[in-house]
Parts: C-alpha cells; structure tokens; sequence
C-alpha cells in the first residue's frame, strides 16, 4: 500500500511539472505543455491494462484545462480524458457477492469511494456568503450555482445562435456540461439500483444530484426551464445550416465540423438530466410513502409537474419537447400525465377502481377516444390537434417500448386507428399530420 502511495505521488509529481507553465510566456508553449500533460496521464492511466488512479489534484488541473477553454484541441482532448477516467475509475458503483447457499444466487452492494476527486462542490449552505460569491475563482470545483449559470449561459447561447459569435470558451461550456451530467449519472444511477433493492432512502439522499437540487443557492423552476429551452431551441433550428461565425479563424473549420455534435451531445445531455431528477422524484414519492423522507430532504415540487405545467401552457413548446424528447419510457408517461388532466375521472371510486391502473395506461386513453362522443367530448377541453400530436407521439412511445401491458400491440394499433377516425369526422376536425395519415392507413409507423 506505501509503494502504492509512493508510485501515486511520484507520478503526480512528474505530471504536474509538465501541466507547470511558470515562465512560459508563449501561448502555443503553454498549450503544448497542457496537451502533454494530458497524454502523460493518458500513458499512466489509461494505457496500461492495470492503470494508476489519477490524484485529485492531477484531475482538478484536467477539470481545470476544460473548464479554461483555451483552444479547441485542449477542450476535446481534456474532456474526453475525463470521460474516460471517469468509466476506469468510478467513484461510485455495484459489486456483486456472494451470499450463502440457504438464500438464492448473489446480491450487490454500494460501493462509495468517498475520498475520490469530484467536480462539484456542494458541501453546507452556510458555508457561503455574499463576499465568498463576489470572490469567486475560475478554479474552483463546480457549486450548484455555478452549475446553474452554467445551464443558463448555454441556455442563452442557443436562444441567440444566429447573433452570437462563437467561440471556443462557449463550445467549451457545452463539453463540461456534458462531462458533468455524465458525473450526476455516474453516482446517481448505481444509488438508484441499491434503493430499488433495500428501499434506503439514504442511498440517493446522499447523491449528488439530491444534494444539487436541494440547495437553497439555485432557483429549481429555473434551471428546468433552461433545459426546456435548449430542447425547443434544439427543434427549432437546424445548426448544421445555419450561419455561424467564429472568432478563431485558425480554428475556424474545426468549429464548424465539431459544432453540429456538440449541440446535439449537449441536447441530449440535458433530456439525461431531465430523465435523472425524474427518477429520483419517483424514488423520493416511494420514501415519502414509507415514512423515510424528513424535513432535511426538502420540498422540490417534482419535475413532472413542472413539466406538465410549461407545456400546457405553451403548444409549441409541446410539439417541439414530444419531437426531440427520445426517451420513450418518459415521454409516455408524460403524455399519459397530460391527457390525465382532460379526462373524465369517475366520480367515485371504490377499492377496486383504485386498485385499477387501465386509466393510467396508453390503452386506457385509447379507450377514451373509442368513439366520437367521448372524443368530442375531450377535445373541447384541449384542440383537436393537440390530441392528435399527443396520441401519435405516444403510440411511438408504447411501440418503442413493446409493452403492451396485457393488451396485444395489434389491439393497440386497431384502437389508435379507431381514436383517429373518429377525431376525423369531428365536425371541428381541421387538419391531419401526415405522419398520423400513414399509421391510419397502416396500422403502424
């Protein structure tokens, strides 16, 4: 274990004598140095079959050439660096053991490496202050305001695309946004596994992301709308055509080859974001049932509501959300939420009823629109096309997923073709997609 120790700091110590640029006056030494600093750590770490843990001060002076974003290169190389030590070296992950033969197979425990180097900072609330936010230092870890700006400020790259002049510090911004949502992940999902199996809340109170949404420093209803924002953005305009300028000129071609996968990488990052919270809000309802939750856990308003809320009131949100979302299994269930507010709830409901989960299904809504008095009957609360876009989206959905529930999937596409017909012949009945007119005439997309 010293030898270990030993091999660590001398390593350390020879890596960041190169990442050192005291006395380097010129910025092409300085990135030269930076670059090979980078693949000194590659060499170390990731090469060998059985590589050498980077210290947490090697990976602060990685996060920190990221978080820079001096050039392109140094950008591409730090972050993807990252990413893989992040899959090599996990803070937070399962192993498997072996239980006596008296009870069945193996089971897996939580492993938490609590010492490891993490990008975020979120330790007490108290421990901050005005004078401590003025203070700020661009190397320091990431808190859950910083994490917040973050979003906001890609937020409003993607709002001004066609204005904005962009440079390497705002691709920057996307990579380590990407890297951070990949962190959130990383030690959200194996927690999420071990409270499905023990039912203990503590696992996931104890998360990152628990703890980023928690704060008191972030405004929650903000930061989802930022996300919301970058999808519609996403929907809306086509980057690979658009008109982009850049500052770099000698980066010039390489930002606009990288360009068109960052903004989708970044896309899709934030509908894993998205995907994440509502895992743990679904998680938190679980722990709330059984009594586990206190005060200390908080009362975020889940994300689904939030949600729910935005689209309801915003159509072209609604269609530009259902169009890039691609998570099938919450875009159902999203949809499912939506229609839940228009339709007809019986009045009373015994045991039996409640115990029922038919109207919470994608055939439950199905059977709302099995004829055109109950279809007429809904679509006076909520357009003919939103019930149409909704419909069609969630028929993908249930597809994508091939669960029918009991329900035989070619059951399923008779009724969303019944549902569509008579929407058709609903005298408001004004316009068709012809996405939905091919799976009319089909069945299925």
């Amino acid at each position: 274990m010293e030898n270990s120790r030993r091999s660590n700091r001398g390593i350390e110590e020879n890596t960041l004598a190169i990442f050192d640029s005291s006395g380097v006056k010129d910025a092409r030494d300085v990135n030269d140095d930076r670059l090979a600093f980078l693949e000194a750590v590659r060499a170390s770490s990731i090469v060998p079959q059985i590589g050498t843990a980077p210290t947490s001060k090697m990976l602060n002076a990685i996060f920190q050439i990221l978080k820079d974003g001096t050039s392109l290169e140094l950008i591409m190389a730090s972050y993807q660096l990252l990413i893989e030590l992040e899959k090599r070296f996990p803070r937070v992950y399962l192993s498997k053991f072996d239980i006596p033969k008296s009870s069945s197979g193996a089971t897996v425990e939580l492993i938490v490496i609590n010492e490891a180097w993490s990008p975020f900072a979120l330790g007490s609330e108290s421990a901050y202050s005005e004078r401590n936010l003025a203070n700020r230092s661009s190397d320091e870890l990431l808190d859950s305001l910083g994490f917040s700006l973050l979003l906001q400020g890609i937020a409003q790259l993607y709002n001004e695309m066609n204005l904005q002049v962009l440079d390497t510090k705002s691709l920057g911004n996307m990579l380590l946004f990407q890297f951070l949502v990949n962190v959130l992940e990383g030690d959200f999902l194996p927690r999420n596994t071990i409270y499905n199996e023990t039912k203990n809340w503590v696992f996931l109170r104890e998360s990152l992301l628990s703890m980023l949404l928690g704060s008191r420093r972030i405004s929650y209803k903000s930061l989802i709308k930022d996300c919301l924002s970058i999808i519609s953005e996403r929907c809306r305009k086509d980057l690979e055509n658009s008109s982009i300028k850049t500052v770099d000129n000698s980066d010039a071609a390489a930002l606009g080859i990288a360009l068109a996968e960052l903004e989708r990488g970044t896309c899709i990052a934030v509908q894993k974001l998205l995907v994440l919270i509502m895992e743990l809000d679904k998680s938190k309802k679980q722990a709330d049932m059984q009594g586990s939750t206190s005060r200390s856990d908080g009362s975020r308003i889940p994300l689904m509501e939030v949600i729910l809320d935005e689209l309801t009131y915003d159509e072209d949100l609604l269609s530009s959300f259902l169009q890039v979302f691609c998570d099938p299994k919450w875009r159902l269930e999203i949809i499912l939420q939506y229609f839940s507010k228009y339709l007809t709830k019986p009045s009373v409901r015994t045991r039996k009823s409640n115990n029922s989960s038919d109207d919470a299904t994608f055939h439950g809504v199905l059977k709302c629109f099995s004829n055109v008095t109950s279809a007429k009957s809904i679509v006076k609360k909520m357009s003919i096309e939103i019930a149409q876009l909704l419909l069609a989206n969630g028929f993908n959905a249930f597809i994508s997923l091939q669960e029918a529930g009991g329900i035989s999937v070619l059951q399923i596409c008779k009724d969303i073709v019944s549902a569509f017909h008579n929407l058709r012949i609903i005298d408001e009945w004004k316009y068709i997609f012809p996405l939905q007119s091919t799976f009319m005439q089909t069945g299925r997309f």
